[in-house]
């Protein structure tokens, strides 16, 4: 079992509690509204999602998790996140179920099995990783029964994300999956800056150019922490289309100074 790093901090540690600000994220002014019924038309394949504590940027997260509920809940989940602990691989998987106030996620164990030829499985890689996690309780409240692939991505380079990509798309071929890439825009820069670097990037991800995202964003000293995650999401699904669902920054969730804001989108992209 992999045991929550960042309950109490980025989100609450109670079940109920847990529930309330997850619910709280839907009826936030910044938010979407309650997901409605669920859908049955399966278009989205990949997304973008933010993962700061969810006061900050989980009613911006709400978009994509509100959308993909009423676009149709997939078999299993693929979450991308990168590494901000330094773990000693390119990508690493793992292979034990994810813990949260609301109870145990599952892993699609039949797809680990077969990733497991391609990438190092560590449930120890992933204890104090948080830009998986936070994903998790949302994807919880949506589904009754989710199955998770977690995935952290160290190295963001071009190769690097291809690389894992070409390997989720081989193994995930002809199976009902989403993609989802972790990753904040901007990180303590001035309101208008983190806006326009945020322009940037999301560009590239709306015209679906994988590489363009990280050329983007190294070409420009960008400083979204999951570009190598995103670019290989749009790789390994091959989307024929992507919607900005919401842009927002944590001064908009929290006020006080506009002078050190994060950058967050949620991205839906469409088969």
């Amino acid at each position: 079992m992999r045991y929550p790093a960042v309950a109490g901090r980025f989100y609450p540690s109670g079940r109920e509690e847990l529930i309330e600000s997850i619910e709280e994220c839907f009826r936030h002014r910044l938010g979407p509204g309650m997901p409605g019924p669920e859908g049955n038309t399966r278009k989205i394949v990949a997304a973008v999602s933010p993962h700061a504590g969810y006061m900050a940027s989980g009613m911006n997260a709400a978009h994509l998790y509100k959308k993909i509920k009423e676009d149709g809940l997939p078999e299993f989940y693929v979450i991308i996140g990168p590494d901000h602990h330094g773990v000693p691989y390119d990508a690493v998987m793992c292979s034990d179920e994810y813990l949260t106030p609301l109870g145990p996620c599952k892993i699609e164990k039949d797809v680990v099995s077969e990733l497991a030829e391609y990438i190092p499985d560590s449930p120890r890689a992933h204890m104090l990783e948080h830009s998986v996690e936070v994903q998790v309780p949302f994807i919880q409240y949506i589904d009754p029964d989710p199955h998770i692939i977690p995935v952290i991505l160290s190295r963001q380079d071009s190769r690097t994300a291809g690389v894992l990509a070409d390997i989720l798309s081989r193994v995930c071929a002809g199976r009902d999956c989403i993609i989802i890439a972790s990753s904040d825009l901007s990180h303590y820069i001035p309101k208008g800056r983190a806006a326009s670097e945020g322009s940037l990037v999301l560009e590239k991800i709306k015209a679906l150019d994988a590489e363009g995202v990280i050329e983007t964003v190294r070409k420009n000293g960008i400083s979204a922490c999951g570009y190598g995650p995103i670019s290989a999401a749009i790789r390994a699904s091959a989307p024929s289309e992507a919607e900005l669902l919401k842009y927002s920054d944590s001064h908009d969730a929290l006020g006080g100074s506009s002078n050190e804001v994060v950058g967050y989108a949620s991205v839906a992209m469409y088969r």
